[in-house]
């Protein structure tokens, strides 16, 4: 909606003495400079750039712009920066407010600014995945004409979310997350800038990891406990914020939790035997220590393909393709909401039946192989399809099986010296109990000796 004259006054007011208003308001960047992370986007020549400099008026002017990305990624300081850096008029709706007539209100104010004395606006909408189709048809007439600069922010998919027509007439901008090192930027200038908490409190290297372990990637989130933390500290009287001081004022305990020391491989394996032991319970508690450590989701992922095949295999055939899918859409999703995936995961490997014969099958087939007992081919089952491979014997005296009853032919297919080595010995666990009947049925036909 238009700014009135009391939000104006607030304004002011806020830029003047900014000490009443939260520390990530405060902490906005006032220059595309000062954004921390997104520098794909930030580049000499990119829309953005375009909107807050040169270039940002004429026919060859930047389109409107969608905003895509994780919350906390910018995107709303990104709309601030614009509003800041250019005389453009602008306006903030928010989706989960305003309507068609706030929309259409807006767009006639902007036609009337541009008619009257050529001053241009800037709408951002937040949250445009909030509108309705009615509701992101009525921006249509205004971005087709350019009567407005649209910015609009979205946290969902816009090929789902936003409506073709104004997909087609925007540019799409995706934000990627934050690394720690972005956010630790950010908190490290919270820290000594007048505008931040201009050096009254020091933050230890403990505490900060414990920090960036909360913000996960969210710049607001970072900020948000650093104040309230930086608050508790003051209170007491005391310059630097403990550990303990943080972990009181987020209600949060910093997990002992090393992601490139030891603490990283023993949680680890500890899930993974805690599965294999079919302990549901410490294999979740562990799950959870990892996530809440802020260990990479892929990662945990790909311990539970390996275990679904090292300690579970053909007990329950459905194992891997679980674990399979849990990585996909584990790197599809990413977190919060991949906690959900990986515990789903968890707790079907961990309730599974176990059988190693995979893993032993496969170890057992390679220390022979290592050991250098390969032996050749038998020369009916090499190829014979080039041309001179009969002369050579290749392919003679080979049974197809599907030419007979059973399906299997009783012909040797181990090198002379492993003729009679078994390296797949199956349990009777869950499924694998009918591989084992499979195992004896085809080794008998093949002549083989029982194992």
């Amino acid at each position: 909606m238009e700014p009135d004259l009391f939000t104006a006054a607030a304004e002011e007011r806020q830029e003047k003495d900014p000490t009443g208003s939260p520390l990530a308001v405060r902490m906005r960047p006032r220059t595309l400079d000062e954004v921390v992370g997104q520098q794909h986007l930030l580049k000499p020549g990119s829309p953005l750039r375009r909107l807050v400099g040169e270039g940002a008026s004429g026919p060859a002017g930047p389109s409107s712009v969608i905003l895509w990305g994780p919350p906390g990624t910018g995107k709303t300081t990104l709309a601030y920066v614009v509003s800041k850096a250019t005389n453009k008029r602008f306006v903030e709706l928010s989706a989960i407010t305003a309507g068609v007539k706030e929309v259409r209100a807006v767009i006639d104010g902007a036609r009337r600014a541009v008619g009257g004395y050529g001053k241009e606006t800037v709408l951002f909408l937040d949250e445009i995945h909030r509108f309705s189709k009615a509701q992101q048809d009525s921006l249509l007439p205004a971005v087709e004409n350019r009567w407005v600069t649209l910015i609009a922010a979205t946290t969902e998919n816009p090929y789902f979310s936003v409506i073709p027509p104004l997909l087609s007439r925007s540019l799409l901008l995706t934000l990627e997350p934050l690394t720690d090192d972005d956010v630790r930027d950010l908190l490290r200038r919270a820290l000594t800038d007048e505008r931040g908490l201009g050096g009254a409190v020091t933050l230890p290297e403990d505490t900060e990891e414990h920090l960036l372990r909360i913000a996960g990637g969210d710049a607001r989130r970072a900020l948000t406990a650093l104040e309230a933390a930086a608050g508790a500290a003051l209170d007491k009287g005391e310059a630097e914020i403990g550990l303990t001081t943080l972990e009181e004022t987020v209600d949060r305990a910093a997990v002992k939790y090393d992601r490139d020391g030891d603490q990283h491989y023993d949680v680890a394996s500890a899930l993974i035997k805690s599965i294999r032991g079919s302990d549901v319970d410490a294999a979740l508690h562990y799950l959870a220590r990892m996530i809440e450590a802020g260990e990479d989701p892929r990662f945990i992922a790909r311990r539970l393909m390996i275990s679904a095949s090292e300690d579970i295999g053909l007990a329950d055939p459905n194992a891997l393709q679980i674990a399979v899918a849990a990585a996909q859409a584990v790197a599809m999703i990413g977190f919060p909401e991949a906690a959900l995936t990986l515990s789903h995961a968890t707790i079907a490997l961990a309730l599974a039946p176990k059988s190693n014969a995979a893993t032993t099958a496969i170890g057992a087939a390679l220390d022979d192989v290592r050991k250098g007992h390969a032996g050749p081919v038998p020369a009916h089952l090499r190829d014979s399809h080039y041309k001179g491979a009969g002369k050579l014997g290749h392919g003679q005296g080979y049974v197809y099986p599907h030419d007979l009853p059973e399906g299997i032919a009783a012909q040797q297919y181990a090198p002379d010296g492993l003729k009679e080595r078994t390296y797949y010995t199956p349990t009777r666990h869950g499924a694998e109990a009918r591989y084992a009947d499979a195992v004896e049925w085809t080794r008998g036909h093949l002549g083989r000796k029982p194992s």
